[in-house]
């Protein structure tokens, strides 16, 4: 096996091992999260007597529903795939991995996993401040006024001033990880190929090296 191929199989199988790292934790958050949600589904109680905002009970079904809808979609493909790369992984045999469809299905992969940690995440979130408003709504003292805010109200803007900085603060570190690891991918690849470069470079020395003794040794 030449040096170029035995690096471009390490490539593919650190590909495989990374490919097969993401399904796994996509596999685990959507599973947790998607149960979450379909658990405040079931498990909120509204009061029939109290005067819901269209408006929210709207948002709180279309949130919860396309929750469950995109951890299911990430959690099909997590399932779907990562059988095959574990049948790989498990094979010590370096030639293995041309077997594994991590290259082909690479895209599926990427989306499952933004899906799970990007997207439902930023759902979940959203998920957890229309639920705080739900829940905490009817709740009103005797004391309190028609025209004051309730307890229940300061409850809810309490979790929404408490959530609306974290989702700014996920979304701003989501930018900072993929530009950093976008960089870094980079900076590695231009490495990789100085490398490369250099290698080729010493045997293209090599073989003038060898052309130029076999001249001199020839009679």
């Amino acid at each position: 096996m030449s040096l170029n191929e035995h690096s471009m199989q390490a490539l593919s199988w650190r590909k495989l091992y990374l490919s097969r790292a993401k399904l796994k934790a996509t596999s685990r958050t959507s599973a947790l999260l998607s149960g979450f949600a379909m658990v405040a589904m079931v498990e909120v109680q509204l009061e029939p007597d109290h005067p819901y905002p269209p408006g929210l009970l709207i948002a709180f079904s279309a949130c919860t529903t396309v929750l469950v809808a995109v951890h299911l979609f990430a959690l099909m493909v997590s399932t779907c795939i990562l059988p095959n790369l574990e049948a790989v992984s498990n094979v010590h045999n370096l030639n293995s991995v041309n077997e594994s469809p991590h290259e082909r299905m690479h895209r599926h992969i990427e989306l499952a996993w933004a899906f799970s940690t990007v997207i439902g995440t930023l759902l979940f979130l959203t998920e957890v401040m229309l639920l705080c408003w739900v829940k905490f709504l009817p709740l009103k003292n005797k004391n309190d006024d028609d025209k004051s805010i309730s307890s229940g109200q300061a409850a809810a803007i309490a979790s929404t001033c408490i959530m609306v900085p974290f989702g700014l603060v996920f979304i701003i570190f989501a930018v900072h990880f993929y530009r950093t690891l976008v960089s870094h991918k980079t900076d590695r690849q231009i490495k990789e190929l100085e490398q490369v470069i250099q290698l080729q470079n010493q045997l293209d020395h090599r073989g003038e090296n060898d052309d130029l003794k076999s001249a001199i040794h020839f009679p």
